[in-house]
């Protein structure tokens, strides 16, 4: 671990967060996104993420391989405090303690942005990304049944949640 660096987020590092992002849109339910993205979209995706929002990046020499991000929650002002997570870790390097490294920051960057809350929503065939989050200390608020569709099945999403400081 001593040889992964993670940093904020750059337009720079859009075009391997994008082709970390399509590789699990292609071979996960880890999103309900079904087709891969283009650059254009991701772009704007990136250029709309902005403070108290963050995005980061994991690299290894010289190379991004996760990244992870804070986005809002929702679009009404009551919902300013709250912010939703997404990490996702190149498939070469899983195991590798990549998430976790992602994750403790990403907490960190909540707390200092003034965030009350994390919500995180994990296919229910995502396990890794439950665990992930169990072990940063979210606890399960929630599990929506059969709302995405994907791969020719039904797919249930779990809510899980941290208090920011807590």
């Amino acid at each position: 671990m001593d040889d992964l660096v993670l940093r904020a987020a750059t337009e720079g590092d859009v075009p391997a967060i994008l082709e970390i992002y399509n590789e699990w849109i292609v071979n996960s339910v880890a999103t309900f996104d079904t087709e891969p993205q283009t650059l254009e979209e991701k772009l704007v995706w990136f250029r709309e993420t902005r403070h108290p929002y963050a995005m980061l990046v994991a690299e290894r020499e010289g190379k991004v391989v996760g990244w992870a991000c804070l986005r809002p929650f929702r679009s009404r002002a009551a919902y300013r405090f709250t912010t939703e997570n997404s990490v996702y870790v190149r498939s070469d390097c899983i195991g590798q303690g990549v998430g976790t490294a992602l994750m403790l920051r990403l907490v960190e960057v909540a707390a200092e942005n003034g965030f009350h809350t994390i919500i995180a929503g994990s296919s229910g065939d995502s396990p890794a990304s439950v665990r992930l989050h169990e072990r940063m200390g979210f606890e399960l608020v929630g599990v929506e049944r059969e709302v995405g569709y994907k791969f020719d099945r039904w797919i249930d999403v779990r809510w899980m949640q941290k208090m920011v400081g807590e």
